[in-house]
C-alpha cells in the first residue's frame, strides 16, 4: 500500500532517498522522481512536493481515468514519469490548470490542487491533497533578464513566495555575502533599505540603486551584538554548513535580526547531519526549492 509520495527535484533523488532512510521512512519503489512510501506522510526537506493522500485505481481506458479524477475534484496536475501519450490523453479530458509564471511578489496560488500519475497504462495513482500549491512543486516566475547581475535572485523570490512574507518598503535588510548583488537587487526592488556586506564589490548598477549601501567586510567578521537591529538578515554566503550554522546561531542569540533567510550550501557530499541541526532550530523552516542547486534554504521568521 502506498501511503505517501515524495517528489524530488531533478538530480536530487539521492538526497531525498537518504533523507527518507535516515528518518525511518521506507521507499517501496521509485516512479520517475517520485518516491513511493508505505509509511504515513511526513514533512520532507528534500521533496519539492509531498502527496499526502495517495490512492490507486484500475483504469481500463483514458475516459475511465479522467472520470475517476473528475469524480473526486476539479483541479489536477500530472507527474508524467511514464506512459506519456496516454497521460496526455487523460490530461486533455481534465479541466485545464493555469500554471502561469508568477510576477513577484505575487502570492502563491490559493486554489486547491491534486496530483496524479500512471504507474502502468491501466493503473492510476492520484492524491487529492499535496503540500505544494504548484504543479510538481515547481514555482516559475516572470524573469528579469536585464536588471539583476546573476540568477540567484530567483531562489530568493522562491523562498519569499513559499514563506508568504517579504520585506516591506522601508524595512531594513542586511545582505551577507552580497556580491555581485542578485539578492540586494531583489530586495531593493521591493523598496527595502539594504546594507550589502561583502569583500568583493557589488555590480555598479546594483550599488547605485536607491536604498542600497555597501560595506567591504567579511560576513563572518560582523559581531551581531554590535550591529544595529535590522528587520531582515539574508545570507547567500559560500561556506561550509557548520560555519553558517555558527553564524546563524550568533545572530539568533543576539536578537539583532527579526527574520533570517539563508542558503545552506553543500560542497561535496550532502551534510545531512548539519541539515538536521538547522531544522532543529526553534521556528526553523528548511527546504530544497526548485531554484536551489546543491543547497537548502533556511528561514526563521518572527511573528
Amino acid at each position: 500500500m502506498i501511503r505517501a509520495c515524495y517528489l524530488a527535484a531533478e538530480g536530487f533523488e539521492a538526497e531525498l532517498a537518504e533523507e527518507l532512510r535516515r528518518t525511518g521512512r521506507g521507499v517501496s519503489a521509485w516512479h520517475g522522481r517520485l518516491a513511493l512510501s508505505p509509511d504515513p506522510p511526513a514533512a520532507s526537506v528534500w521533496a519539492l512536493d509531498v502527496w499526502t493522500d495517495p490512492r490507486e485505481s484500475p483504469v481500463p481506458s483514458v475516459k475511465s481515468a479522467a472520470d475517476a479524477l473528475r469524480a473526486v475534484q476539479r483541479n489536477w496536475s500530472v507527474h508524467a514519469a511514464a506512459h506519456h501519450r496516454r497521460a496526455a490523453l487523460i490530461g486533455a479530458r481534465l479541466p485545464p490548470v493555469k500554471a502561469r509564471p508568477l510576477t513577484f511578489p505575487e502570492p502563491a496560488p490559493a486554489s486547491h490542487l491534486g496530483a496524479w500519475t500512471l504507474l502502468a497504462p491501466n493503473r492510476l495513482l492520484f492524491s487529492p491533497t499535496k503540500t505544494s500549491p504548484f504543479v510538481n512543486g515547481e514555482v516559475a516566475f516572470v524573469e528579469d533578464r536585464a536588471g539583476p547581475p546573476s540568477r540567484a535572485y530567483l531562489k530568493l523570490w522562491e523562498a519569499l513566495t513559499r514563506l508568504g512574507r517579504h520585506p516591506a518598503p522601508g524595512e531594513t535588510c542586511l545582505d551577507l555575502g552580497a556580491a555581485p548583488g542578485g539578492w540586494t537587487w531583489a530586495l531593493a526592488r521591493l523598496g527595502a533599505r539594504v546594507t550589502a556586506v561583502d569583500k568583493a564589490p557589488l555590480a555598479p548598477e546594483v550599488a547605485a540603486m536607491p536604498g542600497v549601501t555597501s560595506r567591504a567586510e567579511s560576513a563572518f567578521a560582523l559581531d551581531p551584538v554590535r550591529e544595529p537591529p535590522v528587520e531582515w538578515l539574508f545570507s547567500d554566503v559560500i561556506c561550509y554548513p557548520a560555519r553558517l550554522l555558527a553564524l546563524v546561531r550568533r545572530w539568533i542569540a543576539a536578537g539583532t535580526a527579526r527574520h533570517l533567510v539563508c542558503t545552506v550550501k553543500f560542497q561535496g557530499a550532502t551534510d545531512h547531519d548539519a541539515a538536521a541541526e538547522f531544522a532543529a532550530i526553534p521556528g526553523a523552516v528548511l527546504f530544497h526549492g526548485a531554484h536551489n542547486k546543491h543547497e537548502l534554504t533556511f528561514a526563521r521568521l518572527s511573528p
